[in-house]
């Protein structure tokens, strides 16, 4: 197996926790449109959110047309703002880890499918995403996962050969697509799946490289 020298990160059910309930019934509140089609509209087009065919503000005005709804320019705005809030809870445990591997001068990245007002969002809300050495955003390439263009992208920012970086994403289909360009990848389903697969590839030392990384530099 090559080694590991970047690790590559899924931002959404990877870096972020599920969904926040409380945001999507503010969402579910400001457009007036029942659960079952909010539900249905929000994900009909996302992939041409994520993709770039869509900005912000025309994802949400088809998503309204679909409820028969015509958007305020106030519900337009509370809706994108919301609709940040809803993928920002913070999964504590693969961002530690992440941030360990930055300390310890193993280089990261992003690569979210995620359209224009979202990433602007969550890059307002969350500093910590600067950290990242490279992040690729699906919809400033206009190409989303699982288009092979995208991994390419992200290996090239990160400065490192596609067999020795390790994605990880909690979708199947994404995973596949890294593993065709030669990545190594994890599907991350719940943290405990996650440690377990770390350690039965023999890469449980990517988990203690800040511990290793204090230990060099004499600390306890």
């Amino acid at each position: 197996m090559n080694p590991i020298r970047a690790v590559l990160f899924d931002y959404g059910m990877v870096l972020s926790a599920p969904p926040d309930p409380a945001a999507w019934a503010r969402m579910l509140s400001i457009s007036g449109m029942s659960e079952e089609t909010l539900d249905r509209e929000y994900w009909a087009h996302r992939h041409a959110y994520d993709s770039g065919d869509l900005t912000a503000e025309s994802y949400w005005n088809t998503v309204a047309a679909g409820g028969s709804i015509v958007l305020t320019p106030k519900q337009l705005t509370e809706l994108i703002a919301t609709d940040t809030d809803l993928w920002s809870r913070i999964n504590t445990p693969m961002l530690e880890w992440a941030q360990r591997l930055q300390r310890a001068g193993i280089p990261t990245g992003v690569l979210s499918n995620i359209g224009d007002g979202m990433s602007a969002g969550l890059t307002q809300k969350h500093a910590w995403l600067a950290d990242f050495h490279h992040r690729t955003w699906s919809h400033a390439l206009r190409s989303a996962k699982p288009d092979t263009a995208i991994y390419l992208h992200a290996a090239k920012g990160l400065h490192t050969a596609p067999a020795n970086i390790l994605f990880i994403d909690d979708k199947a289909e994404n995973v596949a697509a890294a593993l065709v360009i030669g990545m190594q990848a994890i599907q991350y389903t719940t943290h405990e799946d996650f440690l377990d697969e770390m350690h039965e590839r023999g890469l449980e030392y990517l988990l203690q490289l800040e511990s290793n990384a204090d230990s060099d530099n004499g600390k306890p």
